[in-house]
């Protein structure tokens, strides 16, 4: 077993580190993300009581982003007058975290369609935030 050191002042992955690009461009105006997989897995029985096996169903991928609402806006523009974000064609999603160490690692979350477009503002914000639903084919993990 390797013996393990611990890390004192050491840094670790943060959300300083982190570059996010949607829509082929660097987004400086998000304040949050969040993507995860999960595949359906079942156990099957035969005689006893222990399964004998285990079968493995879909896949599925979520995400979701908040920008700020300039970005959410720039991004509305871009589209033209009428246009929706959800009619955006799909698009990859790289989330890259940097380290002291330099070793980059990278998540891309492919094929992002925008699932809804909504605001929500209230009296004290100090921001104006908005998040958004997307709908991924899958994850890759590096």
């Amino acid at each position: 077993m390797a013996e393990l050191t611990p890390l004192i002042n050491g840094v670790r992955h943060s959300w300083g580190e982190v570059k996010i690009i949607i829509l082929g461009r660097t987004v400086t105006g998000i304040s949050a993300i969040s993507y995860d997989d999960k595949q359906d897995k079942k156990n099957h029985y035969g005689a006893g009581n222990m399964p004998s096996h285990r079968g493995k169903g879909r896949y599925e991928a979520s995400a979701k982003v908040t920008l700020y609402d300039y970005e959410v806006d720039a991004i509305q523009r871009s589209l033209g007058v009428g246009k929706r974000l959800q009619e955006i064609s799909s698009f990859d999603v790289v989330v890259a975290f940097a380290g002291e160490d330099d070793i980059i690692v990278t998540h891309v979350i492919r094929n992002c369609e925008f699932m809804d477009n909504k605001r929500d503002l209230k009296e004290g914000d100090t921001t104006f935030t908005v998040e958004l639903g997307l709908l991924p084919s899958h994850i890759e993990w590096s």
